[in-house]
């Protein structure tokens, strides 16, 4: 049985508009009342586009728009396009439009708190949607869907903190808990705060994570987003160089950041070996067959990048080389007939 099938050329074309529609929506609605200009700056090689403008004491502020491509050159162009303004209105209808055609949609009240997260700022300041989710996004965004791996009801939210270089401005304050307390869902902190539990719903759960600093994983509140979030071990590799991705919902479009596809799937083979330890039998498969999914689809697509993410994942040291090995032996036993692009330096 396939990993993913190929999505209808319809649906790859609604999603494409949509993902237009709601980046600039995005962008106007954050950059409308402020006098500014758009400036680039390179980080590690990469050109990223930011809007900038002035506080009100003078100090200068960036908005992040994208990395320096098609998309984002086409949503600089279209800011002082009125047509373009106008597609907010029809937001609603092209979302129904993309669902209909056969895109993934993310469910109504997980739909309502990533929404009111998004709103308050949570991507904008540096936030990634990681897990299951990320993973069920990449299906519009690569023109398919998946076949298996993707039963989640928890939602995992990241923040790099201060350890790695991001293109993505995180030096904007939000009130994350006062975004989530807002919903009046129920959601509950335990965990020193980094984790939501709704008590109505045990398996609807908020976790927001960041990276270990210094081998500790005691949690760090981050006044920056008033969260507190729980250190993961290897969660800088799949932090690093985020995309904007666009969530589908029948509330309307949400954007928000997601991992690079290739080092997501390559952080999954990573916590195999974490997970069995752990005696996390059914997630430790659930990590192998998303990250099978995507190496079939990038080995195929994408190859560069799934073996320039390998071999930076191999050059972080003994560690990660022995539980990537023990991972990657792992997914071609489980997983044998996939193709994968995949060699040892």
């Amino acid at each position: 049985m396939p990993l993913f099938v190929e999505q209808s050329a319809a649906a790859q074309t609604a999603y494409a508009g949509l993902v237009q529609a709601a980046r600039q929506r995005d962008l106007h609605r954050n950059i409308a009342d402020l006098p500014g200009g758009f400036v680039s700056k390179k980080i590690k090689g990469q050109v990223y586009w930011y809007y900038q403008f002035k506080l009100p004491d003078g100090k200068p502020q960036q908005i992040y728009v994208g990395p320096d491509d098609e998309a984002t050159q086409a949503l600089m162009d279209e800011r002082a396009d009125p047509l373009a303004r106008q597609a907010k209105a029809h937001l609603g209808a092209m979302c129904e439009a993309a669902m209909a055609l056969g895109c993934y949609s993310v469910i109504p009240k997980h739909a309502r708190v990533l929404t009111r997260l998004a709103d308050h700022g949570l991507f904008r300041a540096g936030g990634v949607l990681v897990g299951t989710h990320a993973y069920l996004a990449y299906q519009n965004r690569m023109g398919v869907r998946w076949t298996g791996g993707d039963t989640t009801v928890d939602l995992d939210f990241a923040h790099p903190g201060r350890n790695i270089s991001l293109a993505i401005n995180n030096d904007l304050r939000i009130d994350g808990h006062g975004a989530i307390d807002s919903l009046k869902m129920g959601f509950l902190p335990v965990n020193e705060g980094t984790r939501y539990i709704k008590q109505d719903e045990p398996d609807f759960d908020l976790d927001f994570l960041t990276c270990i600093h210094r081998e500790s994983d005691a949690p760090v509140h981050m006044k920056q987003l008033n969260l507190s979030l729980q250190p993961l071990k290897f969660m800088e590799f799949s932090m690093q160089d985020p995309v904007v991705s666009v969530l589908v919902a029948s509330s309307g479009p949400i954007v928000v950041n997601v991992p690079r596809p290739e080092r997501y799937a390559l952080a999954k083979l990573l916590l195999y070996r974490e997970r069995l330890a752990g005696q996390q039998p059914e997630k430790a498969s659930k990590d192998l067959m998303q990250a099978a999914t995507l190496i079939d689809y990038l080995s195929n697509r994408e190859p560069e990048a799934l073996q320039d993410a390998w071999n930076d994942l191999l050059a972080r040291g003994p560690g990660w080389r022995s539980r990537a090995q023990e991972g990657f032996e792992a997914l071609q036993q489980r997983h044998p007939h996939i193709e994968c692009a995949i060699s040892w330096p």
